[in-house]
């Protein structure tokens, strides 16, 4: 190539690059701003799982979900509902009534403890206004799945009554045993809706939890379509690792939440991802941008 002709090359090589930048910077401006404006459509009932968050208080937590534009917080027991309260938050699933996740419904030596747990929190779940309280199955810990079942279906009928005429949902939560809770007995879809059948009460159901079923059973689109009646709640995470749910891992949330939307879904879907990022503004700026992608 000619001095002249390569000198020629390189400056319109050179225009493009300027007036790419141009453009790049533009479309981050407006990215931007449109991020700022961002508006919900209403069609999905956000919130945001608490313990996700804990490196600001749950008080912090309710201004940022205020500012952002939604209205509940998941996995919030009784102490911290006078917070949620002043600020208009609604606790949208609550716990502390669990023995905690390892130890469940699948052994009748905890039932006794359970039953009473659960007899005080639905109480105590219905007269602040909520009506979605978790558990879960506890783990195997050399048992059989009929037997944990059995035994599962055997205690929370105890309960259910007591939940019904209180107006509270019992929601069990499917969690992966591949690689987060090693041995939990609730880890697919088909053993908590033979579960709900056996239990028999429209007020009991399951929290499926798109992170974990993903990892542990796949399908997540038609398993929503297939068996969405047994299913009361949601929760959110990048698989894998559990972090933000963006183009960085394997789901592609805007088409789970239309399938969710389709199935005539109106409780809540909560985001249950750990932000990973230097600072807490960039936290709080991934839970925005995670709720703007499930904004279907």
């Amino acid at each position: 190539m000619k001095k002249s002709n390569r000198r020629e090359a390189l400056k319109k090589i050179a225009t493009g690059a300027l007036a790419a930048g141009t453009v790049s910077g533009l479309s981050a401006s407006v990215s931007r701003e449109s991020a700022e404006n961002f508006k919900m459509k209403g069609n999905i009932n956000h919130s945001v799982c608490a313990w996700c968050y804990n490196f600001i208080s749950i008080e912090e937590l309710c201004k940022v979900v205020k500012k952002i534009g939604f209205n509940a917080i998941d996995l919030v027991g009784p102490k911290d509902w006078p917070t949620l309260q002043k600020y208009g938050i609604f606790s949208s699933m609550c716990n502390g009534a669990e023995l905690g996740i390892a130890d469940g419904w699948n052994r009748k030596e905890n039932h006794e403890k359970l039953i009473k747990n659960y007899t005080e929190h639905i109480d105590l779940v219905s007269k602040a206004g909520y009506k979605n309280l978790i558990c879960f199955s506890g783990n195997r810990k050399g048992m059989d799945d009929q037997t944990g079942m059995d035994n599962c279906a055997e205690g929370l009928k105890k309960i259910m009554s007591l939940a019904e005429q209180k107006g509270v949902m019992i929601q069990m939560e499917l969690l992966n045993s591949k690689v987060n809770h090693k041995d939990y007995m609730c880890d697919k879809s088909p053993w908590g809706v033979e579960l709900v059948k056996k239990v028999g009460s429209p007020n009991f159901k399951l929290l499926y939890d798109i992170y974990h079923m993903q990892i542990d059973e796949g399908d997540v689109i038609r398993t929503i379509q297939d068996l969405n009646t047994y299913f009361g709640h949601y929760h959110t995470g990048g698989v894998p690792g559990r972090h933000i749910i963006d183009d960085s891992q394997e789901l592609y949330y805007p088409a789970i939440m239309k399938a969710i939307l389709a199935t005539g879904f109106k409780d809540y879907v909560a985001q249950e991802f750990i932000p990973v990022a230097e600072n807490n503004d960039e936290k709080i700026a991934q839970l925005k941008k995670a709720i703007k992608i499930c904004d279907v």
